[in-house]
């Protein structure tokens, strides 16, 4: 599941007991990516308030889009099929199939399609981002506050996809459980967990 040694859940005390306990109630399960920041519960606790912080900020659809489009760069099938699962109840199945698998022009609005743009270019390769590229979210309308939410939901996702994907944390065996064109589109780098 990792390539470290997690804290067992019967072991966890203080606040990675907290941690456990609340993502457990929330999810059904412990997620494997709040057990590699077990030993690390303040680290935890500060990308709960910073992704809430971004999140909240935004419409949902958005956050979503430029979450997966980040996640996508990074290989990070944890974080396509966690964001790519919401992504569906908004957009449907097929839309959210076709958005994983590169062709977000065909899927989307003109909007949604150069925030998925945007933010995959933001997670490739932020250095190499113009003025001419933020000028293209100008031009279907974002403002410059929409543009950088969308730069800090793609930055923010850089961090922790790259911190599972380091690790080698792999997506939750629930994700088994999805459709399985959708479960393989959004499949893009490490297999799901087995039961």
């Amino acid at each position: 599941m990792t390539f470290i040694e997690t804290i067992p859940e019967d072991e966890a005390e203080g606040a990675t007991a907290h941690w456990y306990a609340a993502d457990r109630e929330r999810l059904g399960y412990l997620p494997n990516y709040t057990k590699v920041f077990g030993e690390r519960p303040a680290v935890y606790a500060a990308w709960k308030q910073l992704g809430g912080a971004i999140g909240g900020a935004m419409d949902k659809r958005r956050y979503e889009l430029a979450t997966l489009a980040a996640a996508k760069v990074l290989r990070s099938s944890y974080c396509v099929l966690a964001h790519g699962t919401v992504l569906a109840e908004l957009l449907g199945p097929e839309a959210t199939r076709t958005v994983a698998d590169g062709d977000a022009d065909t899927a989307l609005d003109p909007v949604d399609a150069e925030i998925v743009r945007f933010a995959t270019l933001v997670a490739r390769d932020a250095a190499a981002v113009t003025a001419k590229d933020v000028d293209r979210l100008r031009a279907v309308g974002l403002s410059d506050e929409d543009i950088l939410d969308v730069t800090l939901a793609a930055a923010a996702r850089c961090f922790f996809s790259t911190v599972l994907e380091a690790l080698g944390v792999q997506p939750d065996p629930a994700y088994q459980a999805l459709d399985p064109d959708l479960r393989a589109a959004l499949t893009v780098g490490r297999p799901i967990a087995e039961a």
